[in-house]
């Protein structure tokens, strides 16, 4: 992965994460954190990596796909991009799984203090 590509997800993911805090008119989106940004090497495809503080997945999903759109002509302003890859929405589960493991850690030093 070239230098300009990484230096286009970090772009990418810092002005996502202002228009979804600041200029999004759907202000449940507001809640939603861009944790990562992954471009193809063709520039066909952005993947976005998102988490939110509460509520129910699903719902977060059909808002971000229902923004997509918006998000994107907007991205492809910021950036100033001739060309804007497809917009891919996952949530990131890397802080379940932390937190999960913490838990499995703290019951295992429950156990071992018992």
């Amino acid at each position: 992965m070239g230098l300009s590509l990484k230096r286009l997800e970090s772009n990418a993911l810092r002005e996502l994460s202002i228009i979804l805090s600041r200029d999004t008119k759907n202000k449940h989106l507001s809640h939603v954190t861009v944790t990562e940004v992954r471009i193809t090497n063709d520039l066909s495809y952005m993947t976005i990596y998102y988490t939110y503080y509460q509520g129910d997945e699903k719902e977060y999903q059909q808002e971000l796909e229902a923004s997509k759109g918006y998000l994107r002509s907007e991205l492809c302003k910021k950036l100033k991009a001739r060309k804007m890859p497809e917009l891919i929405f996952k949530r990131d589960t890397s802080l379940d799984n932390g937190n999960r493991i913490l838990e499995l850690l703290q019951s295992i030093n429950n156990n071992d203090n018992n």
